[in-house]
């Protein structure tokens, strides 16, 4: 089976918690030989986050999946030395100290660059190298309250509301994904690698949208509105007489009038005011309380397929356990079991997009600390075992 369009990439994860490791995580799932790289005593924060089972962490499994691991300490002049070493051979680093860290440690772009100048490096951190913040700590968290996202979010009754899970993080992953393919395609018509500066906090305000836009060109603030949308209506999620909750979006003008039909009011599509989005907006109680009523009178599954047969936009609000007994996600291999050696047969997200011809695929699950760190430095580096053992006793490599 091949491994995907970037086997043959060597990749150096250097990162820790979630937006860099996702970076590299999804390179690897395309086939690179991602060589993740611990601290050899501190283990990655992501090792104690979320559920575990049996002692073993299961967003580590996913999030170090396709990476081989070795412990070393970065900030021991052998540990900084090994790293310059393993950098020689790579194609893409990917860090997230705070800036200057590692500069202090003798391994900042520029000499990362002395000894490999093709290297692409990428500095994920919450607020990027400048400016006022650059030097404070940086967790999505923060970037998910600055980029207008918490702002907007929730009842417009309640508090500002953040995500349950980590957004800006996962957002910042994957579109430092896509910055390392763009200096790749660089340094194949140049020849030079370059330096990225990646933050949490850019990614997730374009996520966000244009309300920066609106403020400077309107004087506007935008706020909460629940589950409503400011820009069409219907938008909102409703109750089902059974209890559970569908979600339905008329972004389309056409998908607007077909809700219309279904609902048994055709005669609103003739009101001018429900040719725009921002027309039926400013009707909002009046939809919500029509299509609300319709599907509060009927079943999930009754509603569900009276939407779908109309050709109108709906989804259930799915749990966890709703997601993983979808027959559209199971068929479609939306996830996917891999086998693990400490859980037996793990069921994880599949690599995220499909190609045609260069499919990526779970070679294997994230391994424990420093699973591979004899391997790398002595059939990669030539160092004796004696060596590794020295440098295992002084805590500069596990």
């Amino acid at each position: 089976m091949q491994d995907g369009p970037l086997a043959g990439l060597r990749v150096l994860d250097v990162s820790t918690i979630l937006a860099g490791p996702l970076c590299a995580q999804i390179l690897g799932d395309f086939g690179a030989d991602v060589l993740k790289i611990e601290h050899a005593v501190k283990v990655d924060g992501m090792r104690g986050h979320g559920k575990s089972k049996d002692g073993h962490a299961l967003w580590w499994k996913e999030v170090s999946r396709n990476k081989r691991t070795i412990g070393l300490t970065l900030s021991e002049p052998e540990g900084a030395e090994i790293l310059l070493r393993l950098a020689e051979t790579a194609d893409v680093l990917v860090e997230n100290f705070r800036p200057g860290t590692f500069e202090r440690w003798g391994l900042g772009p520029e000499r990362l660059h002395e000894v490999n100048p093709r290297l692409v490096i990428v500095r994920v951190t919450g607020f990027g190298q400048t400016g006022p913040y650059a030097a404070r700590a940086g967790f999505g968290t923060l970037a998910e309250a600055m980029s207008g996202f918490a702002h907007l979010t929730g009842d417009p009754a309640g508090p500002p509301t953040l995500p349950a899970f980590g957004l800006a993080d996962s957002v910042c992953g994957i579109a430092a994904s896509s910055a390392v393919m763009m200096a790749l395609y660089h340094r194949e018509r140049s020849g030079a690698g370059q330096v990225i500066d990646m933050s949490l906090l850019a990614p997730l305000m374009t996520a966000v949208g244009p309300s920066p836009t609106v403020y400077q060109q309107l004087g506007v603030v935008e706020h909460r509105h629940g589950n409503r949308s400011t820009n069409n209506a219907p938008r909102n999620t409703y109750e089902t007489s059974d209890g559970y909750w569908l979600a339905i979006s008329t972004s389309a003008q056409a998908i607007a009038e077909r809700v219309m039909h279904l609902i048994g009011r055709p005669d609103l599509i003739e009101e001018p005011w429900f040719a725009t989005g921002r027309g039926r907006v400013e009707h909002v109680e009046l939809l919500d309380e029509l299509v609300g009523g319709w599907i509060g009178a009927r079943t999930r599954d009754e509603a569900v397929t009276a939407f779908t047969e109309a050709g109108a936009a709906v989804a259930p609000v799915y749990t966890a356990k709703d997601l993983v007994e979808d027959p559209h996600v199971r068929e479609t291999g939306m996830l996917t079991e891999v086998p693990d050696p400490d859980l037996g047969p793990l069921l994880q997200h599949d690599v995220m997009w499909r190609m045609s011809e260069t499919p990526g695929r779970i070679r294997f699950t994230g391994r424990s600390h420093g699973a591979d760190t004899d391997a790398v430095l002595t059939d990669e580096l030539g160092l004796t075992a004696d060596e590794v053992a020295a440098l295992r006793e002084r805590k500069i490599v596990t």
